[in-house]
């Protein structure tokens, strides 16, 4: 899983060092990069795996292709997305199309999110926290928990 927040910044050639354990969690899954678009509920970059991404495009190609939401869908996310590999060093070249969408001049906070991760510029990202956090709590009797254990466990 995506997990903690890390601050990064550009380097000279605009490369930005994803943190290890993000790069880690994608090599497990087989990827030896990222798929990124600009988010369309926030002012940051989504993070995914191609799985992940190929997953968002099914759900798209489920909709009735005749429909203009599965165009707008498939506008908003696929056609803006981009698969950036990483080099020999664990980083990536965001686009300058990426950068301004999340307002990003040189330092970033990497924010994992489970499943996938985020990219914002801090103090955009501090901010959104604050008031996620306030959120949560007001909302939090509407987070499911289901336990899953197996015969071992929970007695």
């Amino acid at each position: 899983m995506f997990l903690s927040t890390y601050e990064n910044k550009l380097d000279k050639k605009g490369r930005v060092s994803v943190p290890a354990s993000f790069r880690s969690h994608l090599s497990t899954l087989g990827y030896n990069g990222v798929i990124c678009y600009p988010s369309f509920n926030n002012q940051s970059i989504e993070a995914c795996s191609q799985e992940r991404i190929e997953m968002l495009s099914a759900s798209i190609d489920s909709l009735n292709p005749f429909e203009e939401k599965r165009d707008f869908f498939a506008t908003s996310i696929l056609s803006e997305s981009m698969n950036l590999q990483f080099d020999s060093e664990g980083r990536i070249s965001l686009s300058s199309k990426l950068l301004k969408h999340a307002k990003i001049k040189n330092s970033m906070f990497f924010v994992g999110q489970g499943q996938t991760f985020q990219i914002w510029e801090p103090t955009t990202f501090e901010k959104f926290k604050v008031i996620a956090r306030k959120k949560s709590n007001i909302n939090r009797a509407g987070l499911k928990w289901e336990k899953h254990f197996n015969n071992n466990e929970g007695k």
